[in-house]
């Protein structure tokens, strides 16, 4: 039976249909069951106070094999984005900065915690995962 990786995948709300596509790109790949394991916009967790916001994202990490972060210029202006790559740092999960599809520029933030950065190609991708996922 093929391991089904728990993926935590660090974005930004705003680009929302960035974190879907990217979702859709790995569950159309055979053979490679994942789970993923961040917070989405559609399912905030419902706290006005960081403190709470950030447990919540921990445990989520905790129970993660591996962290996507979506490199887009946007990611070194989203403070949660680096409070997640840094707590999951912390916890000894590797990151794998994700490209998105036709971007020039990455941001700084994600290339200085990633283990390695990947073009937006299914494959990439998912080597990246099965290489550095716990």
């Amino acid at each position: 039976m093929a391991r089904t990786y728990k993926i935590f995948i660090s974005h930004s709300w705003n680009y929302d249909d960035v974190l879907q596509n990217l979702k859709n790109l790995l569950d159309s790949r055979g053979y490679f069951p994942a789970e993923y394991t961040q917070v989405e916009k559609t399912h905030p967790i419902n706290s006005g106070y960081a403190s709470v916001i950030k447990k919540q994202i921990t445990r989520r990490l905790e129970d993660s094999d591996i962290v996507l972060a979506i490199a887009g210029v946007y990611a070194s202006y989203s403070d949660w984005m680096q409070w997640e790559m840094d707590m999951a740092k912390e916890l000894g999960l590797n990151i794998v900065g994700v490209i998105p599809r036709g971007q020039e520029r990455v941001s700084t933030q994600v290339y200085s915690r990633s283990i390695v950065d990947v073009r937006w190609n299914t494959e990439s991708i998912v080597d990246a995962i099965r290489q550095y996922a716990k």
